[in-house]
């Protein structure tokens, strides 16, 4: 299928590895050219040479933490007006008791997961809907509509940016710019094979011994992690042409895990 986009640009906020990497790849195989930002420069540059020998696009990497206004205006410098915006981030830690959240344990959450890409649409969409034709991906939580306390941290504030987002789709949909979200769960990205690895470590444990933990802890019905490249087959067709009528949903991706009927 032609997804109508082999030419535009996309800023990939948060597009090193994991997920948002996933995405990339996934657009610039579409001819999407990309300007991808993460906090570390190494793997920052290694993705973005891997991505552009593989699909021939453009990729300019941009060393930049999108949850503060310097690292922002980097990002926009390099691209101020993009086509496509997805934005996701390294989760934010598990939490073990509401007791163990603090105030700078909160600004930070609240910084990076919905201060940062309230921003960047803000600074984007507008450019957007004058040339006719945008797309927004906020790639975010299974939590923001499944609350837990593992994911204190992350599903308020998502729940916040989905809420904002929606609100935000409503205006922009007649000028062809179609926002949306993605709430994925449990996924095999770099930062969980890190978590397992700790926890491997810490408990004299397998690594399989401490993902079957988490597929309990979270009673995924599929029974195993998704596939990050999977995810961002999904996020390429919510940035396509035919995402035209697709206004202010958020997916959730999470092998079953949240049981809801609308």
């Amino acid at each position: 299928m032609d997804l109508g986009i082999k030419g535009r640009t996309a800023i990939v906020a948060g597009g090193s590895a994991g997920m948002g990497k996933s995405s990339a790849v996934a657009l610039a195989a579409e001819g999407v050219d990309l300007v991808i930002s993460a906090r570390g420069e190494a793997r920052l540059k290694a993705a973005a040479e891997e991505i552009a020998s593989a699909t021939g696009v453009t990729v300019v990497p941009i060393v930049a933490d999108h949850s503060t206004a310097e690292g922002r205006a980097r990002l926009l410098t390099a691209c101020p007006e993009p086509d496509i915006l997805v934005i996701t981030c390294s989760p934010p830690p598990m939490v073990e008791s509401y007791l163990n959240v603090g105030v700078e344990d909160w600004q930070s959450a609240v910084a990076t997961t919905l201060i940062g890409p309230i921003e960047l649409m803000r600074a984007t969409v507008g450019g957007m809907a004058d040339r006719g034709f945008g797309r927004v991906v906020n790639i975010a939580t299974a939590a923001a509509k499944s609350p837990m306390m593992v994911r204190l941290l992350s599903g308020p504030t998502r729940s916040a940016l989905v809420n904002y987002t929606v609100a935000l789709s409503k205006d922009f949909a007649r000028h062809n710019v179609a926002i949306n979200n993605i709430l994925p769960g449990m996924f095999h990205s770099t930062a969980m094979g890190d978590r397992l690895a700790r926890l491997s470590a810490e408990n004299g444990t397998t690594l399989e011994d401490e993902e079957a933990k988490l597929h309990k802890m979270f009673r995924v019905p599929a029974g195993r992690f998704g596939d990050c490249d999977d995810l961002g087959a999904f996020v390429t067709m919510f940035c396509s042409r035919q995402a035209n009528f697709l206004i202010g949903q958020s997916l959730v991706i999470d092998g079953g895990s949240v049981h809801t009927l609308f």
